[in-house]
């Protein structure tokens, strides 16, 4: 077949005839096998984008049905931190029971991952910061408590409010440009009162739960920049919540 349709043995042949060559090689064998060939491509051709475009569709379903990895996801896990609200001259331990769950005063969930920044004795001394804890991936994601002695009972709710702005400069700023401020107070289910705040700012959104025991006064933050907010609302709201006095009252 090489040799038929060889263009040079067609022109160097003269002693070839017509016939011969119209018996090897039909018109319409070419005619026949061109057409199934083009008939065959262009069902290809038509066919070849409907299954990339329905693949391409598929994966893109799939991704944007796909909830980003975010601490708000069901699986979620956390672990109880016991806070003791030590003085500065005990902390740590020193001068006092060094079992914090045993010595507890307060607790509240931290999600797994999240890392402990120390407190130091200056900070706990000055603006009463009991223990923090911060996502890893957003520093500005985190959660606090701080700590003041002498309170037997809580002030009216916006008078509490302005006072722990007074020793938070952030806090200040943040209900100063806040779109919202809500406040309500609730009872857990012994009678003791908290003071819910849920401040909603141009850049940030803060959760903050009070209480008075042992003739102190807790705060309980949860502050996240907005982004990380309506990413993560789920797990901070499930950490605000957390937060109760333990021991005797």
């Amino acid at each position: 077949m090489a040799t038929i349709f060889s263009p040079s043995a067609i022109f160097s042949s003269s002693s070839a005839t017509p016939p011969k060559f119209t018996l090897n090689l039909p018109p319409s064998k070419p005619q026949l096998t061109f057409q199934a060939q083009t008939t065959t491509t262009t069902t290809t051709k038509s066919s070849s984008p409907v299954v990339t475009v329905t693949a391409a569709a598929a994966a893109a379903a799939v991704i944007l049905s796909t909830t980003p990895p975010s601490f708000a996801d069901a699986s979620t896990s956390y672990y109880v931190y016991y806070g003791t609200a030590a003085s500065a001259a005990n902390y740590g331990g020193y001068g006092g029971n060094s079992d914090k769950k045993a010595s507890a005063e307060y607790i509240y969930d931290v999600p797994d991952g999240w890392k402990e920044r120390l407190v130091s004795k200056v900070e706990k001394g000055t603006n009463g910061t009991d223990s923090e804890f911060y996502n890893p991936k957003k520093k500005s994601e985190k959660e606090y408590l701080t700590f003041l002695s002498g309170f037997r009972a809580l002030a009216p709710m916006d008078v509490v409010l302005n006072n722990l702005a007074l020793s938070d400069v952030d806090l200040q700023d943040l209900i100063a440009s806040a779109e919202n401020v809500r406040s309500e107070e609730r009872k857990d289910d012994k009678g003791q009162v908290y003071y819910v705040y849920e401040i909603d700012g141009a850049s940030a959104h803060s959760l903050i739960s009070v209480t008075c025991a042992k003739n102190k006064l807790y705060a309980h933050f949860v502050n996240a920049p907005t982004p990380e907010w309506n990413r993560d609302q789920e797990t901070l709201k499930h950490i605000h919540e957390s937060f109760k006095t333990v021991g005797s009252y």
